[in-house]
């Protein structure tokens, strides 16, 4: 096994920790502030998900393409976690 295949596998199973936990937290917590902000995190880890994952197409995208799209992922993200964080913390 690459050492590339190793840490996908590796962060596979730290995403999947972090998103089963905090699904059943949103379940819990359903509603309101804490709800929300559950729901903007599980939102930020799936996007972060995606960035790091599209590495599986480099056999069939150009290098450039694929770092612009793990760019734009992670940009998203984050621009997401800050706008809803910001609209949340205004209420």
């Amino acid at each position: 096994m690459s050492a590339k295949l190793t840490i996908l596998v590796l962060t596979l199973f730290i995403y999947v920790l972090i998103i089963a936990a905090f699904n059943k937290a949103r379940v819990k917590y359903s509603g309101g502030k804490v709800g929300d902000v559950i729901n903007l995190i599980l939102i930020t880890v799936v996007l972060m998900f995606l960035s790091d994952y599209v590495l599986l197409l480099e056999s069939y995208i150009e290098d450039n393409i694929l770092f612009t799209l793990q760019i734009l992922f992670r940009t998203t993200a984050l621009s997401f976690l800050a706008y809803g964080g910001a609209r949340i913390a205004g209420r």
